[in-house]
């Protein structure tokens, strides 16, 4: 266990003009698809299923005024364990030991509180990984029959640094929770590109076992309306079965040498963040935008949230908005979107991004007051964001941990109650716990 500091929340007024904010890519814009095909697109060809059902919505509301803000809630952070090496993603075993994986290609086993185990914390078994750029070993989770099956489940980034893409693989995990074995690689993003970056990569079950994947949209400038083509993999959530095949009810139909039927939706640009909702059980994406724009995104199955014809960021550099405007009919707006770090009122020139990575619902006991809220880590932003909810409106947003200045890479609930984080650094990447003062 590491040292704890103890803190108060601070409370943000937030103003109703908004806030955006991203992480990465840009360049030039690309035509929109005709209106009759709603980019429903697979080599040219339109096919079944799709957005038509999906009706636009009203502009989301970026960064509402809290009016009636909940009692302020004393709490802590804890340091739970130091010394890590870029960490990207954490998971809980039954027993409460937790496996955290390492963007250079290491998974190391802790102990529920935090320390090592005896003899050594790495687990063997992992295939090598392309740790360049953004990539390397990046999500995992538990299988939901874990108990009887010993399976997990990692993404992470293959190939060369000419030729690469995001892929899923399945293992075991021996009794002592040391080693992988019988690891198979049930999806690989096709096709691969020469990019290192926004490989995406969250993994979520949804309440019939089924796996979401969450895909970049590649960062290539020259690619980037490859987001909106059904016949690539770039930008999209994809619903697969747990040996890789697409999941029924998928809402495209099968073409031949692509993976349209595993499509979930589109039109995304580089979603690191992933939850269900405890009530609907609809994916809650967070997403990062380019200068500015970061989005939070319901995902409907079939729907195109945009990516690179709407958006509410900025090009690079500039003040030049991305694409053709924030809202287009057929395409689907966030539920709420940054344009600064620290959600301060925007006035105009270039926007800035809190680039938002790990999300999770909050549905303990421990802290009643977040019960029902989203949490959202941010990168650049260098915080942890507090949203309330109403259904499915926000209410109110509060930044947490800004005065760490670090980034947060992943959140998760604990089996204890309790909200953990990663910080993304090395060599001192930490594990942290909020927990109630």
């Amino acid at each position: 266990m590491g040292r704890a500091t103890w803190r108060w929340p601070l409370w943000l007024g937030l103003a109703a003009v908004l806030s955006h904010c991203g992480g990465g890519g840009g360049g030039a814009g690309v035509a929109a698809p005709t209106a009759a095909s709603q980019g429903n697109l697979v080599a040219g060809t339109e096919i079944a299923g799709g957005n038509a059902g999906i009706q636009p919505v009203t502009p989301a509301q970026p960064d509402p005024t809290a009016t009636t803000p909940a009692t302020p809630v004393p709490w802590r952070v804890a340091e739970v364990a130091t010394g890590l090496s870029n960490p990207w993603a954490l998971a809980f075993l039954p027993d409460r030991r937790m496996l955290i994986t390492e963007r250079g290609g290491r998974m190391r086993l802790r102990q529920p509180n935090g320390a090592a185990p005896a003899g050594g914390d790495q687990v063997s078994g992992v295939p090598a990984v392309l740790a360049e750029g953004q990539g390397g070993l990046l999500d995992v989770v538990v299988d939901p029959g874990f108990a009887t099956n010993r399976r997990i489940y990692f993404s992470f980034a293959e190939g060369t640094s000419s030729l690469n893409g995001t892929a899923v693989a399945r293992a075991e995990l021996d009794a002592d929770a040391r080693a992988l074995s019988n690891v198979v690689v049930i999806f690989r993003q096709q096709p691969k590109v020469a990019s290192t970056g926004h490989f995406g990569s969250r993994l979520v079950f949804d309440r019939d076992g089924r796996l979401f994947v969450t895909l970049g949209e590649r960062l290539l400038d020259t690619q980037r309306g490859f987001a909106q083509d059904l016949a690539r993999d770039n930008g999209k959530v994809m619903r697969i079965d747990t040996d890789g095949q697409p999941s029924a009810g998928n809402p495209f139909a099968p073409v031949a040498g692509t993976h349209s039927d595993s499509i979930w939706s589109y039109g995304h640009r580089n979603p690191q963040g992933a939850a269900l909702h405890p009530s609907t059980g609809e994916l809650w994406l967070s997403e990062h935008g380019p200068q500015g724009g970061d989005e939070i995104n319901r995902i409907a199955p079939g729907a195109n949230y945009g990516w690179p014809i709407i958006s509410y960021g900025q090009e690079y550099g500039t003040t030049t908005q991305v694409g053709e405007g924030t809202a287009k009919a057929g395409m689907v707006q966030p539920v709420t979107y940054w344009e600064t770090i620290d959600g301060s009122a925007w006035s105009g020139g270039q926007k800035s991004s809190i680039a938002p990575s790990g999300l999770a619902f909050y549905t303990a006991d421990a802290i009643p007051q977040w019960k029902g809220n989203l949490f959202v880590g941010a990168l650049a932003g260098t915080a942890l964001w507090r949203l309330t909810l109403d259904g499915n409106a926000v209410t109110s947003r509060e930044r947490l941990l800004a005065d760490r200045g670090e980034r947060i890479r992943d959140v998760r609930q604990g089996p204890d109650g309790w909200l953990y984080l990663l910080t993304d650094a090395s060599p001192n990447g930490k594990l942290l716990r909020l927990q109630a003062q």
